[in-house]
């Protein structure tokens, strides 16, 4: 008997990380999800993910929760200015070389506009605010690029939480900025799952109705 091949997710105990559970769940997909407590276990258990205790900045941890039969992982993991040991890059650093250790197929990357060639949309207070944050998100995604494994790294707006509005865009350029929901991204993170399109691609993430900035550019077509 073969095991069943499993989605990991890591970052499923709230905002985009929540939403892709509900997306993945949706498309009757097997999902594996990395939590750092119980709290929010008996919820995702409820929606038929299997559940594994685990903390993304210990290294034996991952390992551990990243059995054979990871076809997929996701990441959404990340924290605030103020949040101190912050798991956006050593945590996703953790998952990436561990997804390599597991001959993981592909790895998609939540990150954030604003992080790498991306820092020219956002306006200078914001990047002032969030500096130490996407650092640490940049280097995320370089360490991903350079992992050898296939990847698609996205970059969301400012995220909001109200329900999907299905006007969820990607976009190659890094000139875009704008606001999307969090509902929007996961269904964009599910659509770059099975694109082989979006395969070692950066793609930012916006509303088409919320953009500013660079309000002209041309959609990323995943189909």
């Amino acid at each position: 008997m073969t095991n069943p091949s499993y989605i990991f997710l890591a970052g499923a105990s709230r905002g985009v990380g929540r939403e892709i559970a509900h997306c993945l769940t949706q498309q009757q997909l097997k999902v594996k999800a990395l939590l750092r407590s119980e709290a929010t276990r008996g919820e995702l258990e409820a929606m038929g993910i299997e559940v594994v205790l685990g903390d993304a900045l210990r290294v034996s941890d991952v390992e551990n929760a990243m059995t054979q039969g990871i076809t997929a992982v996701i990441s959404t993991i990340g924290g605030l200015p103020k949040d101190g040991d912050r798991a956006d890059y050593l945590g996703n650093k953790n998952l990436i070389d561990a997804a390599v250790k597991a001959g993981v197929q592909k790895f998609i990357l939540v990150s954030s506009i604003g992080s790498g060639d991306s820092a020219q949309a956002l306006p200078p207070q914001a990047l002032a605010t969030l500096g130490s944050v996407l650092a640490e998100k940049e280097k995320a995604e370089q360490h991903l690029i350079h992992s050898g494994l296939t990847y698609t790294i996205i970059r969301p707006g400012g995220l909001k939480s109200e329900p999907a509005t299905g006007n969820g865009v990607l976009t190659e350029d890094p000139r875009v900025a704008g606001t999307i929901h969090r509902a929007d991204v996961a269904q964009l993170v599910c659509r770059c799952l099975n694109s082989e399109k979006a395969n070692n691609k950066i793609l930012s993430a916006v509303d088409r109705q919320m953009t500013y900035g660079q309000t002209n550019f041309v959609e990323f077509n995943l189909e």
